[in-house]
């Protein structure tokens, strides 16, 4: 053999050697490897093995596999990994990869945080990729009472990160939750964005988020992928909310935040506002509303939530300690889906506790609005609020408006005050008569003739015990409704007068620096001046009172003197607007009662048309069926006392 006999073989063992190296021999039982990959591909026609197949092939079932991604955390679709499928869903060739047993697939799948804004002139919502749920909400024509003292046009944040929602759904034997899963983005303008739920296992939600402008509303559908009619008992949309403080003392916001809710065939309820507490939804319900003070988070379904025995809603009290959020909110809603082709659409309103725009919704979430129940809530619906809001819509400032709207209502009430007022000095005028009768009887087991001769006496001079009683029943509603309205208003909500910058919370003219058990700690001047006033009507009427005719009776005039002082304690922390109204209300109803007294009534004439009615038989009234009843059961019980007593 000569040399280039010996070059030759040697080149041809190097070329040998180098392509066993570099190209691995397929496995010796071919046969079997191919009907592996035969019988995956039977088995989802979308997975398929490359063409460009590394020597040694591995054949894995689909949830096995994870999507090859890059450092960014994007699915790579440049011919990289050993499977290969077609996303039906975003039409996007996906190459696949074996599971890491020692990752997480959660951090597998993890894409960099992005957030999404969607904005009309009302509300701006930040949504994220990350469980693809509102992250923030804020509400452009509101300030918080912070920002507004400190005069920082910063709009009004609702809620934070630390609120969560999401679809809960089972998955072989787990139960997960879209919102610890991340979403990308499908499609995006200035008004609609619409996000995919990334889950190689097959099962993904996508929501879709669109703003209109002049609403606070969000359009919020719901879709899904992968899902088959058994999990239809398991799909709920559960939601996790803590709704930022916003207001001046967070007692109050605390006093009247809660989750309100309403059944589509019933009236609204809501949960406890003083401790916790929980509810089951067992009817289908049109919407659930997370209500503070002045706004809400309000989940509206088209369709209704399905009652169901797992459909919860509950309410927790935050420790003292945090100052920062109001409430915890929580619910677990029945989604009721029948049919996984078809959309869920809900809708998110953000927005204040305002009667007239929540009215427009027609669902009957504006009963929400603490305007009062029953007849109360009637007048307030009806009656105060257009007339309060035409004088807020004249431009003459909250405090104005309030002074304005208690001029009409006492005049309104101007008659109902004179009879009352009559009836009052008739009885001043009787009082020395009341008085001889008293020591004409002074024994206890006369009491029951002392008061037929005082009912007699009432008979002849044409005077009604009960007159002055019926004028104050028919005030009573109109000042239970404002009790109501004024807190509730958002009209009044950072709107100033005189000494107070805010009349939806208390003024202050002095600050302790310490808490004073039952009071507060500060001053509020407003209520002090509604305290003296009461406390000077009060004392004006108690020289008409008459002293109790039955031993251990209370004596109805110190009692009456107990009740300014109560006011002190009880409204020093509410909304000055209140204070503000019933101080002048009560100041008008004593310039009034002078007024009367000066120039619409006499003493003289009453006591003299009392003793001609006295003297002349003809015009004494004849008796009403109470007087009657009453005397009927007086001779009643005189009957029983003489048969006693012959025992």
């Amino acid at each position: 053999m000569d040399k280039r006999s010996i070059i030759g073989l040697f080149i041809i063992g190097a070329i040998l050697f180098a392509f066993s190296y570099f190209n691995p021999s397929q496995p010796e039982n071919s046969e079997t490897a191919n009907a592996q990959t035969d019988t995956l591909t039977s088995e989802n026609d979308s997975i398929e093995q490359l063409d460009t197949t590394p020597s040694k092939t591995i054949v894995e079932p689909i949830n096995n596999l994870v999507p090859v991604l890059n450092e960014d955390g994007i699915q790579l679709t440049n011919n990289i990994g050993q499977y290969h499928y077609k996303d039906t869903v975003l039409d996007l060739d996906t190459f696949l990869t074996k599971k890491l047993d020692a990752v997480p697939l959660l951090e597998q799948i993890s894409v960099e945080e992005k957030t999404i804004r969607l904005e009309n002139n009302k509300i701006a919502v930040d949504i994220s990729n990350k469980g693809g749920n509102i992250q923030a909400v804020y509400l452009k024509e509101y300030n918080t009472y912070a920002d507004f003292i400190k005069e920082n046009e910063a709009p009004l944040q609702l809620f934070d990160r630390q609120s969560t929602y999401g679809v809960t759904f089972k998955d072989g034997e787990e139960i997960l939750n879209a919102n610890n899963f991340d979403f990308k983005v499908r499609e995006q303008n200035k008004d609609v964005v619409i996000l995919d739920m990334i889950n190689p296992s097959g099962k993904s939600v996508s929501y879709r988020y669109a703003l209109s402008e002049n609403h606070y509303d969000v359009e919020f559908d719901v879709s899904f992928t992968g899902f088959n009619e058994d999990d239809a008992s398991s799909t709920f949309f559960n939601t996790d909310f803590k709704l930022l403080s916003t207001e001046k003392h967070l007692p109050s916001e605390q006093r009247v935040s809660t989750i309100f809710f309403k059944y589509n065939e019933d009236s609204y309820d809501y949960l406890s506002i003083a401790g916790d507490d929980d509810e089951v939804l067992e009817e289908k319900t049109a919407w659930v509303a997370f209500k503070q003070s002045y706004f809400s988070a309000i989940l509206m379904s088209e369709n209704g939530f399905k009652g169901d025995e797992n459909s919860t809603i509950e309410i927790l009290n935050l420790p003292e300690s945090d100052t920062t959020y109001i409430k915890h909110y929580k619910s677990n809603l029945d989604l009721g889906v029948s049919n996984f082709n078809n959309t869920v659409e809900m809708k998110w309103y953000f927005g204040p506790n305002d009667y007239d725009i929540l009215a427009e919704y027609g669902n009957g979430s504006e009963d929400i609005v603490d305007l009062g129940w029953g007849l109360f809530r009637w007048i307030n619906v009806y009656f105060m609020r257009p007339i309060f809001g035409w004088l807020m819509n004249m431009g003459i400032g909250a405090g104005i408006a309030i002074l304005f709207l208690t001029i009409f209502v006492k005049l309104l009430l101007s008659p109902v005050n004179y009879k009352m007022y009559k009836s009052s000095a008739m009885m001043k005028v009787l009082r020395p008569e009341i008085e001889k009768i008293t020591k004409k009887f002074p024994k206890k087991e006369d009491a029951m003739k002392k008061q037929q001769a005082t009912m007699a006496l009432y008979r002849e001079t044409g005077v009604s015990p009960m007159a002055g009683c019926i004028p104050m029943l028919i005030q009573m509603p109109i000042l239970f409704a404002i009790f109501r309205l004024f807190p509730a208003e958002i009209a009044l909500r950072q709107e100033g007068f005189l000494w107070a910058e805010d009349l939806s919370t208390y003024d202050s003219i002095l600050n302790f620096g310490f808490e004073i058990p039952f009071y507060g700690a500060h001053i509020s001047l407003f209520t002090l001046l509604m305290a003296a006033t009461t406390l000077l009507y009060t004392h004006y009427n108690s020289s008409n009172m008459q002293q109790p005719q039955m031993e251990g009776m209370p004596n109805m005039k110190y009692i009456m003197y107990f009740f300014p002082v109560m006011m002190i304690f009880f409204f020093n922390s509410y909304a000055s607007g209140l204070s503000y109204y019933y101080f002048i209300s009560t100041l008008m109803t004593i310039g009034i009662m002078f007024a009367i007294k000066k120039f619409m009534l006499d003493e003289d004439k009453i006591l003299a048309k009392i003793e001609s009615n006295k003297a002349n038989p003809k015009k004494k009234k004849g008796k009403s069926k109470f007087q009657q009843r009453l005397e009927e059961a007086q001779k009643l019980q005189q009957e029983r006392q003489r048969q006693k007593n012959r025992k």
